[in-house]
């Protein structure tokens, strides 16, 4: 017997997440974005689904793809953030590890290098974002450097990002799009070479950006980029189901309190349920009163502060609730996006800070 408070994982659903995805631009590639744990869900895992399905996969740094080699991926690995010093130039053109170049030091960093194969490398160019890439006038110089050296493969990527790719009416996306485009038109050293622009939210909303090589991230684990509905994110299949059992059941009268601070009063008789799972598990400690929690299915406010291994719901209107009741904090029943908005934040957050404690449970 072991504590209720897991973590389903649908790989299947994963892996269709990838296709509509591949789905919704055709012409292009997609890197299978696994970062950060794939986003809490288990890096080597999640990679193992989708090594059969994408190209190339993608993490944020060399110690992430590292893990994914030693555990048997064998697919090129693209570093979004490059190198953070110059001994990993070795390290990635050894492991097959792709580098996203985003300054002139990791560029003089790879021309410098003695490697054993030449480099994949893409491009980053700040349109907008003004958090990394070179400026649009250093590209066309970076360019020139980058084909004259034998340490780097002739395909070269150009990529961006977008600021605010999920505020669908936002105008800094055609802006940066712009910016981008006529870059392109103007340097005469990236004519020809493919382009990366399409992360989770361009794929499904921005077809006029999703160019050769899409970067689906968050999409992938079932979840929408935006908080408005939108007819592909609708067609997402959550990935992450945050499950427990209720633990104990009491009756409080009118005027109890509940949790840490007595924060929640009974305004009624009620029947207040606890369930394993607490913010060591992964569920936000600031989530207020209220934030919905399915009890056998059926939606039960959060009352009481969030502990560090408990929560406990107001279960009065649910009939036939029992010890060994199951609980679902999040997952294919109640999105995650819905408790992060009750928490006063996003889903990105909720699931990519899921801790170790809860087990992952693997499915096909």
């Amino acid at each position: 017997m072991s504590r209720p408070c897991h973590a389903q994982i649908d790989l299947q659903a994963l892996r269709d997440n990838y296709r509509l995805a591949c789905e919704l631009a055709p012409a292009a590639q997609a890197v299978a974005v696994v970062k950060a744990n794939a986003y809490g869900h288990g890096a080597i895992e999640a990679a193992k689904a989708l090594e059969p399905l994408a190209p190339v996969l993608g993490v944020a740094c060399i110690e992430e793809a590292q893990e994914l080699r030693a555990a048997g991926i064998i697919k090129p690995i693209l570093l979004l953030e490059g190198i953070f010093s110059a001994d990993e130039v070795n390290i990635a053109s050894r492991e097959n590890f792709f580098l996203m170049v985003e300054n002139l030091e990791q560029i003089e960093a790879i021309i410098q290098a003695e490697v054993e194969h030449p480099l994949h490398c893409w491009l980053k160019v700040d349109t907008g974002m003004h958090r990394l890439g070179l400026l649009p006038e250093q590209v066309d110089g970076a360019l020139a450097i980058l084909k004259a050296s034998n340490n780097v493969q002739a395909d070269i990527i150009m990529a961006s990002h977008f600021a605010s790719a999920d505020e669908l009416d936002n105008p800094s996306n055609a802006e940066q799009l712009r910016c981008f485009d006529e870059l392109i038109d103007e340097c005469e050293q990236a004519q020809g070479l493919a382009q990366s622009l399409a992360n989770s939210a361009t794929i499904l909303a921005n077809p006029n950006a999703h160019r050769q090589w899409l970067r689906p991230g968050f999409m992938l684990y079932g979840a929408s980029p935006f908080t408005i509905d939108n007819d592909n994110a609708a067609k997402l299949k959550p990935v992450m189901s945050l499950l427990s059992e209720v633990i104990s059941l009491r009756p409080i009268q009118a005027g109890e309190r509940v949790g840490y601070g007595g924060k929640w009063q009974a305004e009624r008789d009620s029947i207040i349920a606890t369930i394993a799972c607490g913010y060591g598990d992964g569920y936000p400690r600031h989530a207020p009163n209220g934030t919905p929690v399915l009890i056998d299915g059926q939606e039960a406010p959060l009352v009481g502060r969030v502990s560090m291994d408990m929560i406990t719901v107001d279960v009065t209107d649910i009939p036939d609730v029992q010890l060994g009741s199951r609980a679902e904090m999040w997952g294919k029943a109640l999105c995650v996006n819905r408790v992060a908005e009750y928490a006063n934040t996003i889903g990105y957050e909720l699931l990519t800070r899921m801790p170790a404690r809860p087990t992952r449970v693997y499915s096909s």
